[in-house]
């Protein structure tokens, strides 16, 4: 089977799941959570060696506050456990996206977690967090143009690889998959372009099992990547 290097997930739907067992919006967050520690041991297992994962928009900044308090403090929770795990040593972590804008004790976190793992080399484990594709493009035009104006680049440097290095995360997902949609809401907008996409419209996040996973790999086997030719 031929499977994906990069594997791109946006992790969708744990408050409708919650509302279907008719419980609080945050145990749905938190069975998410229990999911997403289950898809990282089966990335390993298959020898996926990145994945990102979709796991807070600049949008979610407008959560109500008791359901974003609890984020906060499961996102703090969930890095400091990613911390301790036995593979740790395996997976290099790094976080995308307009981390400033969160409480200084997460920042905190996943600063220690970046630089716990910055050597590590055997899966690599992105996390998109205060994140749009929209953001980070300007940003990286931000940065090129800020280049320009003080002559650390010529302008004529300026193509779609130098513009790549520019961006949050240098990297192409080969597969993205979605649960309980069918857009991809700003998710890697530049680097998802060539990108196989896997919408799972009838499943949330929370269920999202290893059969499927298997199933998503084996769908992504079979296709013919074109890449416009």
């Amino acid at each position: 089977m031929k499977l994906p290097r990069h594997i791109g997930i946006i992790l969708d739907g744990n408050r409708r799941f919650a509302k279907r067992l008719m419980k609080a919006p945050e145990k749905g967050h938190e069975w998410g959570y229990k999911k997403v520690k289950e898809l990282i041991n089966w990335c390993m297992e298959f020898k996926i060696k990145e994945l990102t994962l979709y796991a807070f928009s600049l949008e979610n900044f407008n959560r109500p506050k008791r359901e974003f308090n609890y984020l906060m403090n499961l996102f703090k929770k969930a890095f400091s456990e990613l911390r301790k795990e036995k593979n740790i040593n395996k997976i290099k972590i790094k976080f995308i996206g307009k981390t400033s804008l969160f409480p200084e004790n997460l920042q905190k976190e996943m600063f220690r977690l970046e630089e716990k793992t910055k050597n590590n080399k055997k899966f690599r484990l992105n996390f998109a967090m205060a994140y749009t594709g929209r953001a980070e493009i300007l940003d990286a035009v931000k940065k090129i143009a800020e280049a320009v104006k003080y002559s650390d680049m010529d302008i004529k440097e300026i193509n779609e690889k130098t513009f790549a290095e520019n961006l949050y995360l240098n990297s192409e997902p080969d597969l993205v998959i979605r649960t309980s949609e069918t857009r991809l809401s700003g998710f890697l907008t530049w680097q998802s372009v060539y990108s196989e996409l896997i919408f799972l419209p009838k499943i949330l996040w929370p269920e999202f099992t290893k059969e499927l996973f298997i199933e998503c790999l084996e769908e992504y086997s079979n296709r013919q990547r074109r890449f416009g030719k």
